[in-house]
C-alpha cells in the first residue's frame, strides 16, 4: 500500500470515518446539516419564498421545515431550475450553478438537468475517497487494491451552450477526482470521452492487456459486457487471465442479484462485491463491511438531509405518485420493517426532492441501508404490490435452482380474461431451455408466492396467470440503444407500463 494511501487511511482513523452511527446520534447530525442548508440558503429566492431565514438555530426548525416546504419530484423542483439554467443567479442555491447532471434514469421518458454544485463536487470527491478507504479496511488485499482502478462511465465530454456544462455526473466530478484516483485509475482520458457505448467497449478492449486492474467500479450490465468482450477478444478462460489482481469491483445503478451469477461465472475465483449509491443528486451512501447483507451506510455528513415517507397506500397512489398529504418521517423515526421512499435537500439546492428510489433499513445501529426499487416501477393491478426487490429476489432464486444467467428482464402488467395477468421477459441466450419455459414459470410463480403474501392472494383471485418469455439478452440492448438510452448509467426499467411498455412490444414484435 503507498505511503499516501497509508497517510490517508491513518487520518480517516482519527477522523472517525469508520466509526458507527444509530439512527439516534444520526439524527442530531442530520439536524445540523440541515440548519447549515437552510442558512446558507436563506437569501436566495426560494429561501425567502420559504422563510428560511426565520428557520435558522430555530428549536422547531425540523417542524418548520416540513410544515412550510411542499414534498415533490422533478416537475417540482423545474420552474426553479429552469430559471437557473436560463442564467438567473441566487434562485435555489447561492453559488453559481456551473454544471448539470443529465440524468435518464432508468429510460423513462426525457432527460432531466440535476444541478451540480461545487459544494457537491467537493462533497462527492470526499465521499469517493472514504468509500474507497473503507474498502482498504476490509480483507481485500491492500497490495492488489494499490493497482489500477477500471473506472466505466459515461463520458466525460460536456456540452457547453454559454451559461452551463451539461452530461453525465462521471463526466463532471471527472476534475474533482482526488488526485490518488487520477494517478491510479483507467481507461485514458481519450476512451473517457467517447460517446459511442459501442465503440468505447471496442477501445477498452484493445487496451485492457496493457492494464493491471485490481478493482472495477461501473453499472453491472455494462461491466459484464466489457468483460464478456476482453474475454472473447483474447481467447481467455477468465477475466482474471488478463487482470490477475483483480480483487474487489464496487456495483451501483440496480441490484446485482440477477446478474452476479454471470459475473461469477467471468471470475477465475471469487472476489469482493461493494455497492454504492451514487446518484445525479448527490452521494448518498455505500457499502462499508464485506459482511453487511448488501447495506450501505447512509452518509449523514455529506450535505444531504434526508426524509423518509413510508411507501404505502396512503402515502401513493397506485401509479406511483406522491399524494399531497404522504407523511415523511425524520431519521430518528424509521424502523428496519418498512420501506421508505427517499426525500433528500441538498446543498446543490433540491429541497424536499422525491429521488425516486424506495429503501429499506438493514441496520439501525450502523445507519445502513438497501434500494428496494422505484416508487414507479412496481405491480399492483390489483393489490398484489409486486416491488422490484421482490423481482430481483425471484430471479436470484429461480437462476440458481436451473443453472443458469439471467441478467435482464421485465415485466408488464395487461388485461386478461377480464382480470389481470403479467407478463414476464427473461433474458436467456441458451435456447435448450426454451423447452423447460414451463417449468421455469412454474417456479417463478411459486417464488413470488411465497415471498410476497400479497401476490399470493391475488394469485387465487383478480391475478389469473403469469406468461414468461425467454428471450436473447441482446434485444434489452438493442431496445436501449433504439430508444437513445444506451451508455453506463442507463438501466433497464423492471416494470413497463403504458407507452414504454407498447414501445417495448412493438420492438419484440419486430425482431422476433
Amino acid at each position: 500500500m503507498s505511503t499516501l494511501m497509508q497517510r490517508l487511511l491513518i487520518e480517516a482513523k482519527n477522523r472517525g470515518v469508520f466509526s458507527k452511527v444509530n439512527i439516534e446520534e444520526g439524527q442530531a447530525i442530520q439536524q445540523k446539516t440541515l440548519n447549515k442548508l437552510v442558512l446558507k440558503a436563506q437569501d436566495t429566492a426560494f429561501g425567502r419564498l420559504h422563510y428560511f431565514s426565520e428557520m435558522v438555530d430555530s428549536d422547531t426548525l425540523l417542524l418548520d421545515f416540513q410544515q412550510g416546504i411542499q414534498k415533490g419530484d422533478y416537475l417540482h423542483m423545474l420552474p426553479w431550475w429552469t430559471r437557473m439554467r436560463l442564467g438567473e443567479e441566487n434562485v435555489t442555491w447561492p453559488e453559481p450553478i456551473k454544471n448539470y447532471a443529465v440524468s435518464s434514469g432508468t429510460s423513462d421518458g426525457s432527460s432531466k438537468y440535476i444541478p451540480v454544485s461545487e459544494q457537491m463536487l467537493r462533497q462527492i470527491k470526499r465521499a469517493s475517497l472514504r468509500q474507497v478507504l473503507s474498502i482498504i479496511q476490509t480483507d481485500v488485499p491492500k497490495d492488489h487494491i494499490a493497482k489500477k482502478w477500471l473506472m466505466i462511465g459515461g463520458s466525460t465530454e460536456l456540452e457547453y451552450n454559454g451559461i452551463y456544462y451539461s452530461g453525465d455526473l462521471s463526466g463532471i466530478t471527472t476534475g474533482s477526482v482526488p488526485v490518488l484516483f487520477q494517478r491510479l485509475s483507467k481507461p485514458g482520458i481519450h476512451i473517457r470521452k467517447e460517446k459511442n457505448w459501442t465503440d468505447k467497449i471496442a477501445k477498452m478492449t484493445e487496451e485492457a492487456k496493457d492494464w493491471d486492474v485490481g478493482m472495477v467500479a461501473g453499472v453491472p450490465a455494462w461491466v459484464k459486457l466489457l468483460m464478456e468482450s476482453i474475454i472473447d477478444r483474447y481467447n481467455l478462460d477468465t477475466i482474471h487471465d488478463i487482470w490477475p489482481h483483480f480483487e474487489a469491483y464496487i456495483h451501483g445503478g440496480v441490484s446485482l442479484s440477477p446478474y452476479k451469477k454471470s459475473l461469477d461465472s467471468l471470475m477465475g475465483r471469487p472476489i469482493k462485491y461493494f455497492e454504492t449509491y451514487l446518484a445525479s443528486e448527490g452521494f448518498l451512501a455505500y457499502q462499508t463491511r464485506v459482511d453487511s447483507d448488501g447495506g450501505m451506510r447512509l452518509l449523514i455528513r455529506n450535505g444531504i438531509y434526508f426524509e423518509f415517507v413510508p411507501f404505502s397506500e396512503e402515502n401513493f397512489t397506485e401509479s406511483g405518485e406522491l399524494r399531497p398529504n404522504a407523511q415523511s418521517l425524520m431519521l430518528s423515526q424509521v424502523n428496519d420493517k418498512d420501506e421508505y421512499a427517499l426525500i433528500i435537500s441538498t446543498c446543490s439546492g433540491a429541497w424536499r426532492y422525491l429521488i425516486g428510489d424506495t429503501i429499506k433499513f438493514t441496520s439501525l445501529d450502523r445507519c445502513e441501508i438497501k434500494i428496494t426499487g422505484r416508487t414507479k416501477h412496481f405491480l399492483s393491478l390489483c393489490g398484489e404490490h409486486l416491488s422490484v426487490d421482490n423481482m430481483n429476489q425471484a430471479i436470484e432464486l429461480v437462476s440458481n435452482e436451473f443453472g443458469i444467467s439471467m441478467d435482464e428482464f421485465t415485466v408488464c402488467g395487461v388485461p386478461h380474461q377480464g382480470f389481470f395477468a403479467h407478463v414476464w421477459y427473461i433474458a436467456c441466450d441458451d435456447e435448450t431451455l426454451q423447452g423447460r419455459k414451463v417449468e421455469i414459470r412454474n417456479k417463478l410463480d411459486m417464488t413470488l408466492k411465497v415471498l410476497n403474501d400479497d401476490y399470493r392472494v391475488e394469485r387465487s383471485a383478480a391475478l389469473k396467470d403469469i406468461f414468461v418469455n425467454l428471450i436473447p439478452s441482446n434485444l434489452f440492448y438493442g431496445w436501449l440503444r433504439s430508444n437513445g438510452k444506451e451508455g453506463a448509467q442507463v438501466k433497464f426499467p423492471r416494470v413497463l407500463k403504458n407507452e414504454q411498455m407498447d414501445n417495448w412490444h412493438n420492438y419484440i414484435e419486430a425482431n422476433k
